[in-house]
């Protein structure tokens, strides 16, 4: 909310000198002039429920619409699973934008220019064409991005080459957008704006954040599918409770174990042995410390079948986060340890 307050400001300031030298009303016009930074932010929100039905109507869950500074953006739990379909959520929010903005200006036409009522209505239309016009551009973070994401996808049926080639398109829109005033002032040879030059680089700046943020997205997502648990499985030994921490550790040496499961007397495991907590018993003690002792007990939901691979093994970790798992065979029993650490470093490409 605070970033929408400094937005609205800035447009009343640099905005109400333009309606005052249109419509002469005093310190009216700054009133209109904020109306009019309302109404491109409820444009905005408008253009973003256009993604959010869309989406709804596909069966992709929409967690919440956020509003910011430079925009807005509709949070889908879920990726597209077609381009088609990639390609109509994104286009629902600009198509929605541009039809209000037919709408305003057809009503503009009727109305007397240099009055209220056609200030308002002028400004209803010029606040969505910017937003249906501008999110066309084609590079992430804007629906265009989007546009052209779905577009690439379709031709090459690999969906991170389209997101690839949609980042760098926006990182290149971004380059554009912070040179286009001095551009403009060379062609011109005219006097080079400060306010040009700042919201050239602020809006550039956003336009390559988002673009970088997307491109890491898109890596990560492509990275998912090659997640299996049978792959990040650490392989381990299994001790009962009383069995010394310098016994468990020469059995897991001996087997080339990297874990120690603790069960109980009948095979059922309990706990996974804390590396750090036993790394902390001095070595001449470890064979009085029962491993029970160093050991962390098996959580709710700790299980995870070793067949489980890409989105839903994620989905099952992420439902539950934990420091780490055991990863089971089809008949119950312990096939290893599963370390969250590993998970995020293989999701991050750093495994």
């Amino acid at each position: 909310m605070s970033s929408w307050l400094l937005v609205a400001v800035l447009i009343t300031l640099v905005y109400g000198g333009v309606v005052q030298g249109r419509l002469a009303l005093g310190p009216s016009a700054y009133l209109l002039s904020f109306a009019f930074a309302v109404l491109l932010y409820a444009s905005v929100l408008v253009h973003e429920l256009a993604h959010a039905v869309v989406a709804r109507m596909y069966g992709l869950p929409v967690r919440r619409i956020v509003l910011y500074v430079l925009g807005g953006v509709s949070e889908i739990e879920r990726e597209a699973p077609t381009p088609g379909r990639e390609f109509w959520i994104a286009f629902a929010g600009p198509l929605f934008s541009l039809l209000l903005a037919a709408g305003g200006f057809g009503l503009y036409l009727f109305t007397e220019p240099r009055s209220v009522v056609g200030e308002l209505l002028f400004q209803l239309w010029i606040a969505n064409l910017l937003v249906g016009a501008f999110n066309l551009l084609p590079g992430l973070p804007l629906d265009g991005g989007r546009l052209l994401r779905a577009a690439v996808w379709k031709v090459t049926g690999r969906p991170f080459s389209g997101s690839v080639a949609a980042a760098w398109g926006g990182r290149a829109l971004a380059v554009v957008v912070v040179a286009l005033p001095f551009l403009l002032t060379w062609w011109a040879g005219g006097r080079l704006s400060p306010w040009s030059v700042v919201w050239g680089f602020v809006l550039g700046g956003f336009m390559w954040m988002g673009a970088s943020d997307a491109l890491r997205s898109a890596r990560t997502r492509e990275r998912i599918p090659r997640l299996r648990a049978r792959d990040l499985v650490r392989s381990a030994v299994t001790v009962t409770a009383d069995t010394s921490l310098a016994e468990a550790e020469r059995r897991s040496g001996g087997a080339g174990a990297a874990e120690i499961v603790v069960t109980d007397s009948g095979g059922a495991p309990t706990a996974v042995v804390h590396p750090a907590a036993a790394a902390a018993i001095p070595v001449e003690r470890r064979a009085w410390v029962p491993v029970s002792d160093v050991a962390r007990a098996v959580a709710e939901h700790a299980l995870v079948p070793v067949g489980l691979e890409g989105e839903e093994l994620l989905k099952a970790l992420t439902g539950h986060p934990l420091p780490e798992y055991l990863v089971v065979d089809e008949d119950g029993g312990v096939r290893g340890v599963l370390r969250a650490a590993d998970v995020n470093a293989a999701v991050s490409g750093r495994g």
